[in-house]
């Protein structure tokens, strides 16, 4: 989901071990076997060894790639693009397990956009768009406008990790979208409440999927990724990869060293930050981006009318807010729902927006500070500002798709993949209680964003993950891109990274109060940065600056 939310990483947008101790611990060892040392002479002395031993992945890694035209029908306006773009598209079959390669297969949808410049061609440059669960499908054709001729020299990739987009699906068949968008609420009884919601999420998808979560996980989409560069008769992957796609290049560098090409990660999340409670330590810079914010719109007061202050309009915010903890807003529908099938959080022709799921609506508001974002928050602002003094309003039609999402079944396969890729890779059991003591802790500084970050997951109620988290020990020379105000995934994550891989370079942006960058921001020196490392594969002697408005 780009960068709406990256509702996205967030995901309008984003596994559980549901077999045998002995399942987990083949996978584990799997994964011991995969990951090889960093060093040139340990790499190549693996490569030898594994040279002398049959692939148990052969059948995946040289199946034929059965490139075809990528629209399936004539309602598919993506495949119809893709089409007209001249990319083609295909299914390539994966393990489910890849411990177990003989055993039950997935497919995983792709894209590509060939290489024109065969001169200079590098070869494939795989590209995620971030979530989790977030397709990539259609990244080629954005990718290509940003790198210009630059991306002449690549095969671009598009592909749909495992049990999204077009890749064989997941759904776990939930009332809402919004699981992981939630906020405790104001007091004990709306946490109670929460609880019992995650719950019953968590426990939806064990019916539904019990037999696949233990794989719904970033490792194993990093391994398809390297059936991929195989199918694709590539000895190297280069890759871009957007916030929490990020944390994926990363699992795939750890995994398969030596197998990188060139590495750009834009809005940089490392694995200690990637957790169950994906907002929690990003709660003061949401706080400052919506003060920024709300100057914004104090402003321009003649145009959306919410307080020719900044403090007026934080106040109107609060009003909002308050008006949905006291009684669920009301909005009506701008169309009645067809086929008359009402879930439980519509009434009428109406969505209902309570205390839990309307913070959501303006965090999602604050993954950029261009003037476009912000005045799509304001508008946002000013509908739920008419219906907290309830007048009956309409949602533009951007604010009704993020409602359907959010409070319909229309969010919840999105939303399903999401929390079986987080809960699959970092659940943890910490106790009912400690998520309300972490919400309590950080309402007063964090009026907001606190009880939305550290609010309660169905991830409490997973089953254990089938491996470790991935940890970073090697060195990737890869091109790291972040601002200073990143709301989603914080400025010090790029640092950390940076310093735990000694040999990459880290692109900042100063002063940005941006999540995704290249391609996304409009900045000529972050975009020319990017596409000069694409052309010549040369990382900056140093870690280079852009600011965010030259």
């Amino acid at each position: 989901m780009s960068t709406s939310l990256r509702v996205k990483a967030i995901a309008m947008c984003t596994a559980v071990l549901a077999g045998t101790a002995g399942t987990a611990a083949a996978t584990t060892a799997t994964v011991a076997s995969t990951a090889a040392p960093t060093s040139t002479a340990a790499t190549s002395a693996a490569a030898s060894s594994a040279a002398a031993v049959p692939d148990p992945l052969a059948r995946f890694h040289g199946q034929r790639v059965d490139w075809r035209s990528c629209a399936t029908g004539p309602g598919d306006e993506l495949g119809r693009k893709l089409d007209a773009a001249g990319a083609d598209c295909a299914d390539l079959t994966v393990p489910l397990d890849h411990s177990a390669p003989g055993g039950r297969t997935l497919t995983v949808a792709v894209s590509r956009l060939k290489a024109t410049d065969t001169a200079h061609r590098v070869g494939p440059l795989l590209l995620n768009d971030g979530g989790p669960a977030g397709p990539s499908l259609h990244m080629p054709l954005t990718v290509s406008k940003t790198m210009g001729e630059v991306a002449g020299r690549y095969d671009l990739i598009g592909m749909d990790p495992r049990f999204v987009g077009r890749s064989t699906p997941l759904d776990c068949g939930w009332d809402t979208g919004s699981a992981f968008l939630r906020s405790a609420g104001s007091d004990r009884a709306a946490y109670r409440d929460e609880v019992a919601l995650a719950r019953d999420l968590a426990a939806r998808c064990e019916r539904a999927h019990g037999d696949v979560l233990p794989y719904v996980t970033t490792r194993n989409t990093a391994r398809d990724m390297d059936v991929v560069r195989a199918a694709l008769g590539a000895d190297t992957l280069s890759y871009l990869g957007y916030s929490y796609g990020s944390y994926l290049g990363e699992v795939y560098a750890q995994l398969f060293p030596g197998r990188t090409g060139r590495i750009v990660l834009d809005g940089v999340n490392p694995p200690e930050s990637y957790n169950q409670t994906l907002l929690r330590g990003a709660e003061a810079v949401n706080e400052e981006a919506l003060r920024a914010w709300a100057s914004w719109a104090a402003a321009r007061h003649g145009t959306y009318g919410l307080g020719a202050t900044r403090t007026a309009v934080l106040a109107k915010v609060g009003h909002v807010l308050d008006a949905a903890t006291d009684r669920p807003l009301r909005i009506e529908k701008r169309t009645e729902d067809q086929s008359g099938k009402q879930s439980g959080k519509r009434s009428g022709g109406a969505y209902l927006l309570d205390e839990h799921v309307l913070p959501a609506l303006f965090v999602a508001g604050l993954g950029s500070d261009l003037d476009g974002r912000r005045a799509d928050l304001a508008a946002t602002v000013r509908v739920l500002a008419r219906a907290a003094d309830r007048e009956p309003v309409e949602p533009s039609e951007a604010l009704a798709g993020q409602l359907e999402f959010l409070l319909t079944p229309a969010g919840s396969a999105p939303s399903s993949q999401m929390a079986a890729i987080i809960c699959g890779d970092v659940a943890e059991r910490r106790g009912t209680g400690s998520y309300w003591r972490a919400v309590q802790d950080s309402r007063a500084r964090f009026p907001l964003a606190g009880p939305l970050a550290n609010n309660i997951t169905p991830c409490e109620f997973w089953d254990r993950p089938a491996e470790s988290p991935t940890v970073l020990d090697g060195d990737v020379p890869a091109l790291l891109v972040a601002a200073t105000g990143d709301p989603r995934t914080r400025y010090s994550g790029a640092q950390t990274v940076r310093a735990q891989w000694p040999g990459s370079r880290l692109l900042t942006v100063t002063g940005a109060r941006q999540h995704g960058l290249y391609g996304e921001y409009g900045n000529a020196c972050v975009d020319g940065t990017v596409n000069a490392y694409l052309r010549t594969g040369r990382l900056p002697a140093e870690d280079p600056t852009c600011a965010a408005r030259p």
